[in-house]
């Protein structure tokens, strides 16, 4: 799993150069956790890590450039993605 989290964080960089590569860390795990847990908690079956990570995938083609802009709006995330000391400027 560990592969595939790198490798979607390195997808995240290059679809927001904003961000740095330990908040874009965050992101994915984040993003990768918080489907498993909600998919978890509603009764679904576990479909396995390919899955995961292709939804997650998903998400970064559609929103990862906007992701930075996100976190300061959403106080159940703002707290875990402060990026003051780390964005690029």
């Amino acid at each position: 799993m560990e592969d595939k989290i790198e490798k979607l964080t390195a997808e995240l960089l290059a679809k927001n150069p904003q961000m740095s590569v330990g908040r874009a860390r965050v992101w994915v795990e984040l993003l990768w956790s918080d489907f498993e847990s909600t998919a978890a908690k509603a009764g679904y079956a576990y479909r396995g890590a390919d899955y995961t990570e292709n939804l997650v995938r998903q998400l970064i083609t559609s929103y990862g450039d906007k992701l930075h802009t996100f976190a300061g709006r959403n106080p159940k995330y703002s707290h875990l993605l402060d990026a003051s000391d780390d964005m690029i400027q």
